[in-house]
This record gives structure tokens, sequence and C-alpha cells, in this order.
């Protein structure tokens, strides 16, 4: 079933010929000074869509696998190259008009639409020929010639607003790994020095009178007697022995760091006829 087209949802929406051909996605949005609805889109084509042709919606209707078109993809691939600035001169839209042979809407002499075009014009808003599209829609959705993206109701407030978007900085934290630790162990000689006590055994004479007869009967002669020593030394024995045990563990240290980035905003300003503005 057919669906009424609204605006906002007609971006990067399937655009399909009468033939069920494919011509691309819906870059942006044009309506119509006059009534505030939708007359021309453009159609994303080329390599990544990096080409945008302008389609008529005069006929069109949307349904579920996208916008079905008058046209054909010959004519939107041979449509005139116009920039989609968000604004179709009166000179730009005719010549669209004519490669698709739509009727141009009647204008009066000062190229404003009459009253039977137009309906009931409003004062000062700007309606140089229904291809103007003063109400240029891009991605987000949101129409600038007062028309209400969530309702597509007509207001008057919106005609004379606009949005002022800025970038902000997110800074958020990842897991990166930044090196390796290894524990290993190597062998180093050092000397050493032990005090060891020792003891050795000496030889000293002791001698002792000898009075009256408990001596004996002595006799001139030679003798001998042989007595062992000992000594006691140093000996050095050495064994291995488990003194320390080590593992390694990580631990988590938290720290303040300054991240610093270059952000763009947008700035109003307003400007008079005499050329003379102020940002706000």
């Amino acid at each position: 079933m057919a669906k009424t087209m609204q605006p906002q949802e007609l971006i990067d929406s399937a655009v399909v010929d009468p033939t069920g051909n494919k011509l691309g996605k819906v870059g942006t949005v044009y309506l119509a000074d006059s009534t505030h609805q939708p007359e021309w889109i453009t159609v994303k084509t080329g390599l990544f869509g990096t080409k945008e042709s302008f389609v008529p919606l005069s006929g069109a209707h949307t349904d579920k696998d996208g916008v079905h078109v008058r046209v054909d993809k010959d004519a939107v691939s041979d449509a005139p190259r116009i920039e989609a600035d968000g604004h179709l001169s009166q000179e730009e839209s005719a010549q669209l008009y004519k490669h698709y042979g739509l009727p141009m809407p009647r204008t009066s002499p000062d190229g404003r639409m009459d009253d039977r075009t137009q309906g009931r014009g409003r004062p000062g808003m700007d309606t140089a020929g229904a291809g103007t599209g003063k109400g240029a829609m891009g991605g987000t959705g949101r129409g600038k010639a007062g028309m209400d993206a969530g309702t597509g109701k007509q207001d008057r407030d919106a005609e004379h607003t606009m949005t002022r978007s800025e970038e902000r900085l997110n800074v958020g934290t990842e897991q990166v790994e930044t090196g390796h630790v290894r524990l290993r162990k190597y062998v180093v000689t050092e000397e050493q020095q032990v005090t060891v006590p020792v003891s050795h055994e000496e030889v000293r004479i002791e001698r002792e009178p000898i009075t009256g007869a408990s001596g004996g009967k002595a006799e001139i002669a030679e003798d001998e007697q042989e007595v062992v020593l000992h000594a006691e030394k140093p000996v050095v024995n050495k064994e291995t022995v488990a003194v320390e045990r080590a593992r390694l563990k990580t631990e988590t240290v938290t720290e303040d760091q300054t991240i610093s980035g270059k952000v763009r905003k947008e700035q109003f300003e307003v400007t008079d006829d005499e050329g003379k503005h102020r940002k706000s």
C-alpha cells in the first residue's frame, strides 16, 4: 500500500524508477515554498554515492521498498548537474522542469507565484518559483521551511529558527599492551670468609724430682720415646639449599592524564541589508 510522503521519512530511502530499477538513495529533500511539501529529491549515485542528481516527486509515491518516481534511470543520469547546496535558483529550477518535461508553475511578473498556484502567500516569504527549494532537508530530517519533522505540520515560528551544532570530545580508555617483563635467575661467584676454631696438640716436658730410694737403680744409657701429635684442619664441603622464592605479580596504578583535542562549533551571525553583522 502506498504511504503518504513525510519529508523526514524520505531521507536515505531507496529510489526506484517505473521499471523497478534502483536509482540510488535519497540524499536531500527540497520542499516547495508555496506548499511546504516535498517537490524534489536528490538521489545519491555513482561510486560510494558521491554524486547527487535531482529527481522530481511529481506523481511519486512511497512504498515498503522505497520511493517510486515517474522518471527512468536514463533521464536521471542525463539530468543537469546542479549543486545540492540547499537552494535552487529560478534558472536552475527551469532547467530541471524542462529536462523532465514537466510544466513550469506559473509565476507573476515580479517572479513570485500567483495566488492560483501559491494559495495565500505569506508576507516576507521567498517564493521565487516553486523550485527554489528554500525548504531543503538534509540527512537530519529537519526542514528549514517551517515543516515540523515529527508531525509534518507547518509551524510559523520554525520558519525563523536555525540549529547550531558543535563538536565535543568523548574521552574513554582502552586496554593496550605497553611492554613485557621477564623474571630470570643467573649464577654469580663471590668470595666468602668463615672463621672456624681448630685445635692441635703440642708437646711439653714435665719434670719431677726423684728422692731417696724411690728412683730405683739408675743406669746411664740412651733411650727414646715417641708421641703422636694430632691437629684439626678446616674441611670445606658445599651443598645447595633453597633460600628464597620470587614470583611476578601485576598491580594497577591509576594516574591522571590531560587529553586535548581540537573541536569545531558553529556560531550564529546576523546580517542586515547594509552588510552590518554581529555574532551571537
